[in-house]
């Protein structure tokens, strides 16, 4: 018999969350705005919600966010009549949506104060959060795997949001590893129903083994990445024609180079589960006819080309859409690369408990942070890195690694903490954070965030004596 998403968690929060924000949709069949957080996951969140709005027959029209300060989510709630679905965001300004005149359901995997309890919430809000039934939003489930499981709570023909579920998860490198908790289960499934194939082979998508591997950012191999020139000798001397399809390698072939690039990131000081994203198991979506990563990277270069619309529509099937998430593919690997190499070439600013560096890219910044910290930074501190927005606030995004927060880091608390002490607003993840804080005050912020982390990372800071 086909499987439910019933039995899937046994703690009664699960089940509660979802039955009211199933009852609430189904009781509303009219227009619908669909509010999503412009990154990867959440445009593969709303790509399902879309989808599954089309099948009831409910109208709907989706609006990207790309911050979430209170003044901004209000403003959008006045100017929206009808009902509300929230995905990816809304966990930290749930009063508003209680203060909404239409019904409103919140799917978010961000920590909010007070979690695992949620506030009281009037009869017309629906706040589902896989932290409240035990679930590591962080690692075990990402916006796009809870709307993809909240589409199959509608209706079970949703199984088939497969690939925005993988690509949502991907973009928030939920991936790295191999999936656990919540996001495991909901890949056997879709294995199983044969909406995904797990396939082997090396992290390298390209027309050719030369351009894949100039062009990868993860991995980002130091010396390979962003620099072609250097390619075509490297696979040379393994006896790779550089101008062969990654998918046309012999297993020997896929071997020595798996070998050597491992090598390649092992000698540069990359901590293992970073480098073991190289060859890690790969899962193929036969409805797209592409690799779950390939999916993730044209939705999330669509956000951060500020064309996030563009990436929902592309999840809809409209082939215009294709032609343009792919262009902005290209462009986004582009900008992440030159970041990278800035901080190969230049290095970044360091303080006792941080790193930072600037981006004048501020929609990939975050990813630059991210793809620094795995790949060209030691893995003792966290990396902050600022993007000036002219009049407006300043962007902070803030990466960690796994290992940093089983040391204590929670960056969330520390972009809550930093910015409020300058007058901004911060929050996140523990491993991944951000803020937006008012121009001028960076050197302030910088000051708390390297308070806020002595005290999480002292006791276990290796190079921190009695």
């Amino acid at each position: 018999m086909p499987s439910g998403p019933d039995g899937l968690v046994s703690d009664p929060h699960y089940t509660y969350e979802f039955a009211k924000a199933r009852s609430l949709l189904l009781a509303h069949p009219q227009r619908w705005r669909v509010i999503y957080h412009y990154d990867g996951d959440g445009i593969a969140s709303a790509s399902s919600a879309l989808r599954a709005f089309a099948r009831l027959g409910y109208p709907s029209q989706a609006t990207a966010l790309v911050g979430v300060e209170r003044s901004h989510v209000s403003s959008l709630l006045d100017a929206t009549p009808g009902p509300v679905l929230v995905v990816d965001t809304g966990s930290t300004v749930l009063d508003l949506f209680a203060a909404h005149r239409a019904p409103v359901v919140v799917l978010d995997h961000h920590r909010y104060p007070g979690a695992p309890t949620p506030p009281a919430l009037p009869d017309h809000v629906a706040f589902v959060n896989p932290l409240d039934w035990g679930v590591d939003g962080m690692s075990e489930m990402c916006a796009a795997t809870l709307t993809w499981l909240y589409t199959v709570f509608l209706d079970p023909v949703n199984w088939d949001n497969a690939p925005w579920g993988l690509s949502g998860a991907i973009a928030d490198r939920q991936h790295v590893g191999g999936f656990r908790g919540l996001n495991a289960l909901l890949v056997d499934e879709a294995v199983r129903r044969s909406l995904v194939l797990p396939r082997a082979g090396v992290a390298l998508f390209g027309p050719t083994v030369g351009e894949a591997l100039a062009g990868s950012i993860d991995p980002f191999v130091r010396g390979l990445s962003g620099r072609p020139e250097a390619v075509g000798p490297f696979l040379n001397d393994l006896g790779v024609d550089p101008a062969r399809s990654p998918s046309k390698l012999t297993p020997e072939e896929n071997r020595r180079l798996v070998a050597a690039l491992k090598e390649k990131l092992t000698t540069a000081g990359v901590v293992p589960e970073a480098a073991n994203v190289l060859d890690q198991e790969r899962w193929f979506l036969p409805s797209l006819g592409l690799a779950a990563e390939e999916v993730s990277n044209l939705q999330n270069a669509a956000g951060r080309a500020g064309i996030p619309g563009v990436g929902v529509a592309y999840a809809l099937g409209d082939p215009r859409a294709a032609e343009r998430v792919r262009a902005a593919e290209r462009e986004w690997r582009t900008g992440i690369l030159r970041g990278l190499l800035r901080v190969e070439n230049d290095g970044v600013n360091s303080m006792r408990f941080l790193r930072w560096f600037e981006s004048p890219e501020t929609t990939l910044a975050g990813t630059q942070a991210g793809l620094a910290m795995n790949y060209l930074l030691p893995p003792d501190h966290p990396v902050f890195v600022f993007s000036d927005g002219g009049l407006g606030p300043t962007k902070v995004s803030a990466r960690g690694l796994l290992r940093q927060v089983d040391r204590g880091l929670d960056l969330a608390a520390v972009c809550r903490i930093a910015a409020a002490a300058v007058g901004g607003e911060g929050g996140g993840h523990r491993v991944a954070s951000g803020a937006s804080i008012p121009p001028g005050t960076r050197s302030a912020f910088l000051d708390a965030a390297d308070t806020v982390l002595a005290e999480q990372l002292a006791a276990t800071d290796p190079s921190e004596g009695p």
